[in-house]
């Protein structure tokens, strides 16, 4: 039996370790960093610092039936940009996406000589589903590569939450967390450190939530909170277009995926008339090739317009058809097909019924995260991001994700070779600081016996912000009366975080989440404050400014948090087209 907990904070024991690259994520962008480091230099020491198990964490957890990004044979990596750049609004960073899109498809064809199916078609080429999509058979996608990552004798360090950064002045030189499992505390020095936590998911109220369900009914990874923006937030790192946010189109009252469906099978979006939405409603946009911010918010605009309820209409589906996609919805969610059974619908005769998620702020579908360049290394001196982290690169996905952890690693490398790779000494008086920090939750546990629980610290902050920061439940719309009354409540939230309680580590665990969101749900709302248009319809709908505006906001709108006032500082950078 280990320590039971809470403990008062002088009570955890620490550990120290000490690594040559040090890698907060072992998702998949985490997984191809690790890879690519001990590749370039096997002596190198490579550290994953994971919160969950690496064989079964982040977005790919439960696999994927499909990867969203490859070049296909008559595509080029220009194509591609062009492609992006219009799905995003004209916001994407063309030099960060080049380099991308340079390595994606050798980091999917690698991935598929470790194991990975990917299904053919009668010409033996890789099976297209959409443009740019290929279908796969994904359910174990996670488990290859952590397979991988072992191969290369990389240090796993599984069940450990980071905290904060370790920093040497403005140098990040590791980072801390606890062990959710056994509450010990580390302290990891790192010659260079590579975040790869994946986005922000649970900021927003999902739909479905009904005061006594799940906070996380989401399609994105539930358990990926924004801890890595938010630890570069509090580290004073430079964050873009958190504004341009991700809302999709979900099975409604399940959160599934629809692409598996529309592309995948030809299955047409219609409202509650028959009408084909985008064909035929939106056929002035694009219709079917509309960007996907359009494609997203069609349905939602068909509610508010009195034509809902919407749906994707299978009942042209065959029977092989309707089971060709259980199956491939087995590979990336499985209880979806439980949950038709449970409603005994076929759904030869009745379609699925369609609507929109509550927003997440993911870098690999849209452009939030880090400001970084074409390295991989952020405006802080030794930190480098990949993968949903990582801002600039829309439309990445799961492929694009894997090629910017190669690229990372290269950046990591590179710096270790220009700093000599010694390890700072770590400040003490900051590393107990920052103990203190983490597991005061347990003294206030121990000692009050009463405060808030994490629970109702994050319900308080979904309400917040789907009612005044453009939520679902307000069809995604908000103006800068609602906007402000958001930043105001967020900062008695941010106080009251003192309050916190914990009762054993998984809770001590949620405190830290809900404080990350926190932060998180600040930096954004500044955003779309900022953003004084309409770029993105349904991802970012402003009322009182709903043009598009290229004349003033055709560039990259950023933040940086001031570490000495803890004033979050707006600015622009320009725009920069390399692609004509």
């Amino acid at each position: 039996m280990g320590k039971k907990f809470p403990v008062l904070p002088q009570e955890v024991e620490e550990i120290f370790l000490d690594t040559d690259i040090l890698i907060i994520g072992a998702g998949n962008a985490g997984c191809y960093a690790a890879i690519e480091a001990k590749r370039q230099q096997p002596s190198l020491k490579v550290t994953l610092m994971e919160k969950a198990h690496i064989d079964r964490s982040g977005c790919l957890a439960g696999g994927m039936d499909a990867i969203n990004t490859y070049i296909k044979k008559g595509e080029t990596v220009e194509s591609l940009v062009k492609w992006s750049r219009d799905q995003a609004g004209g916001i994407l960073r063309e030099d960060l996406y080049i380099t991308m899109a340079e390595l994606l498809n050798q980091s999917i064809e690698e991935w598929e000589s470790w194991g990975l199916p990917i299904k053919k078609d009668a010409n033996g080429e890789y099976l297209a589903r959409g443009r740019w999509d290929i279908a796969i058979h994904g359910s174990e996608m996670k488990v290859i590569l952590a397979e991988k990552v072992r191969e290369y004798g990389c240090e796993i360090l599984n069940r450990v939450v980071a905290t904060n950064y370790i920093m040497d002045g403005d140098r990040v030189v590791g980072a801390m967390g606890f062990n959710v499992r056994e509450g010990k505390f580390y302290i990891i020095r790192a010659g260079a450190t590579i975040m790869a936590t994946g986005g922000a998911g649970g900021i927003y109220k999902p739909y479905t939530n009904d005061g006594n369900d799940s906070h996380h009914q989401i399609w994105y990874s539930p358990f990926n909170v924004g801890t890595g923006y938010a630890m570069g937030i509090r580290a004073g790192a430079e964050m873009t277009t958190f504004e341009m946010r991700w809302c999709a189109v979900r099975t409604k009252d399940f959160n599934g995926p629809i692409d598996t469906i529309s592309v995948g099978y030809n299955a047409a979006m219609v409202n509650a008339r028959g009408e084909k939405i985008l064909a035929e409603r939106y056929a002035h946009l694009g219709g079917d090739k509309a960007p996907r911010y359009i494609r997203a918010n069609a349905p939602m605009e068909e509610w508010l317009a009195g034509r809902g309820p919407c749906y994707v209409d299978t009942t042209h589906m065959t029977p092989e058809q309707i089971k060709d996609l259980k199956t491939d919805y087995l590979n990336e969610r499985p209880s979806f097909v439980l949950f038709l059974a449970s409603r005994n619908q076929d759904i030869a005769k009745d379609p699925i019924e369609i609507y929109g998620s509550d927003p997440y702020i993911v870098g690999g579908h849209t452009a939030s995260g880090y400001w970084i360049d074409v390295k991989r290394q952020t405006t802080v001196p030794g930190l480098f991001a990949c993968g949903d982290v990582a801002g600039g690169t829309p439309n990445k996905f799961v492929g694009g994700c894997a090629a910017e952890g190669i690229l990372s690693a290269r950046g990591a490398i590179e710096y270790l070779g220009a700093s000599g790779s010694a390890q700072s000494a770590a400040d003490k008086e900051n590393i107990q600081r920052e103990k203190e920090r983490v597991f005061q939750p347990f003294d206030r546990q121990m000692n009050v016996g009463e405060g808030i629980s994490p629970w109702e610290m994050e319900e308080r902050l979904q309400r917040l912000m789907d009612e005044y920061a453009g939520g679902v439940h307000q069809f995604y719309r908000m103006n800068r009366e609602r906007l402000e009354y958001a930043l105001k409540n967020i900062a008695i939230l941010k106080d009251q975080t003192k309050f916190l309680v914990a009762g054993d580590l998984h809770q001590l665990m949620k405190c830290h989440e809900v404080i990350d969101m926190i932060d998180v749900a600040e930096v954004l709302v500044h955003h779309l404050l900022y953003r004084e248009e309409t770029r993105w319809p349904g991802w970012q709908n402003r009322m009182d400014f709903p043009e598009r505006n290229d004349e003033k906001f055709n560039c990259f709108v950023n933040s940086r948090k001031n570490t000495e006032t803890g004033q979050v500082e707006m600015f622009t950078r320009p725009y920069e087209k390399l692609v004509p």
